[in-house]
């Protein structure tokens, strides 16, 4: 029997091209025990980790589709496991940036439609105490939530021999959905519904009134980014770096000024990616977007699947001191917060479905190079195991997830918080950006920058184009 899929989910596998994949990635770091052999060590977990083919759900699940609609998930009966698991040899696990090469060509491939949506690849030199996992599995299969509660469940807190099982072959409660028998629950869930579709019309309301600046304190509007190299027509090809930042000192920092970390990253990368497209000839006559991904579970809540709604945020402009670039950052931030707040979660998910249709139905007819994006930047933030984590008695040292394009292009920045370390993928399409790394570089430096304004107003940041209007550009030029 099949599992049945929601929209959200099955939206993922509508939306996946060779252009555009739609697997999240993670590429781990650890160490093995002191008292092991480097040269046999990774070969030998490998082997047992591939002994494990008594899979559960949804790792034993391959997509069932009707003249290609996905219908639901249906496990297959027999694993292909030299698939699904493997082993490479590689010329140096310290080579960060040949380390992130060689995931931009293993992230930019598509997973085998035929077969469970997944997979791991261990690699390791041979010589070093440390090796390397990259796993990927399928959006359609859950959200950044539901995925690194599935990856904790995976490791353990202590080295362990004994009770060690691979986070596919774990047994996991399945949350079955709730059939609509009774006729009170099928009037309950139609005036749901209706009441879905009023606030969904209410939240299209609100963005015209923004538009004639009846009422400017709302979200932003869709399809006003800005053009840049990161946006346009998505084509096949990745551009991949892994980077650190110290997630103790974004605490901090976001205590003194009385923000949040999500505020605090969103400064850091405004900054930097500003910078970065500066390099690139880039002028800004108005702020960039970025799309942040809402976890729309209740708390508590351990549901599968995705439930998530993404809304643009718009960033600061205009302001060379970093602190006050963060105090706008915060107020548009809230902004979008009280819309999300005020809505429920059902019509927030349905209005993030409905923009990214469209944008979707933009990347099939080829016109994202010719419309305006959603955003310019897409950051996720999902806060990981406080503590150190172990694969059977190899230790988790970091853990950087990678993930998915969305229609129309940009950077998508995700970080992922492990044992006071804020683990950072970034990932791009290599149409025009090939290499991230300085805007990785940038953003260190606008997190140092940031701390310094704190106390010292003096200190400010180069110039990156932006271009200062006395007055705001009228409706029609819009």
């Amino acid at each position: 029997m099949s599992r049945s899929l929601s929209f959200l989910d099955k939206s993922f596998w509508l939306a996946e091209s060779d252009a555009s994949p739609k697997h999240v990635g993670c590429l781990q770091i650890l160490a093995m025990p002191d008292d092991a052999d480097p040269t046999t060590y990774v070969d030998a977990l490998y082997r047992e980790v591939k002994a494990h083919d008594k899979v559960t759900p949804p790792f034993n699940c391959r997509v069932k589709t009707w003249l290609s609609y996905p219908l639901g998930l249906q496990p297959v009966k027999q694993m292909d496991m030299d698939y699904h698991v493997q082993c490479h040899h590689i010329e140096d696990v310290h080579d960060r940036q040949k380390l992130d090469a060689l995931i931009e060509t293993l992230h930019a491939s598509r997973l085998d439609p035929n077969k469970p949506l997944w997979q791991f690849v261990f690699m390791h030199d041979g010589k070093s105490r440390k090796f390397v996992i990259y796993a990927r599995v399928h959006h359609m299969y859950g959200d950044g939530a539901t995925l690194v509660r599935w990856f904790q469940a995976g490791y353990m807190a202590k080295p362990n021999h004994d009770d060690f099982v691979p986070v596919w072959a774990l047994k996991r409660l399945r949350h079955k959905r709730k059939s609509l028998v009774r006729w009170r629950d099928r009037a309950y869930a139609s005036l749901q519904f209706l009441k879905a579709a009023w606030e969904c019309c209410c939240i299209v309301v609100r963005l015209l009134m923004k538009i004639m600046r009846i009422n400017t304190h709302y979200m932003p509007v869709p399809f006003t980014g800005t053009k840049t190299p990161l946006t346009g027509q998505l084509k096949p090809g990745r551009a991949v770096t892994t980077m650190d930042i110290d997630f103790i000192r974004v605490r901090g920092l976001a205590k003194r000024t009385r923000s949040s970390a999500n505020e605090i990253l969103l400064c850091i990368f405004d900054i930097a990616v500003h910078r970065f497209l500066h390099d690139y000839g880039q002028t800004f006559s108005r702020p960039l977007y970025t799309n942040i991904p809402i976890n729309l579970r209740k708390p508590g809540e351990k549901t599968t699947g995705n439930k998530i709604a993404i809304v643009p945020i718009e960033l600061a402009h205009g302001e060379r001191d970093p602190y006050l670039r963060l105090r706008q950052i915060i107020v548009n931030h809230r902004i979008v917060k009280n819309a999300a707040q005020s809505a429920t979660p059902r019509a927030f998910s349905g209005y993030t479905i409905a923009i990214q249709a469209v944008s979707l139905v933009f990347e099939w007819l080829r016109l994202s190079d010719w419309v305006k994006p959603i955003a310019n930047i897409l950051i996720s933030n999902l806060p990981g195991p406080v503590e150190h984590r172990y694969l059977k008695d190899s230790k988790l040292l970091a853990c950087y997830p990678v993930s998915t394009m969305t229609p129309g292009g940009g950077v998508n920045i995700t970080v992922m918080t492990y044992s006071g370390k804020a683990n950072i993928g970034l990932v791009c399409c290599n149409r025009h950006v090939k290499d991230l790394n300085p805007l990785a570089k940038y953003a260190q430096e606008a997190l140092n920058k940031l701390e310094q304004s704190v106390d010292d107003p003096t200190v400010g940041i180069d110039d990156i184009g932006e271009q200062i209007h006395r007055y705001p550009p009228s409706i029609v030029s819009e």
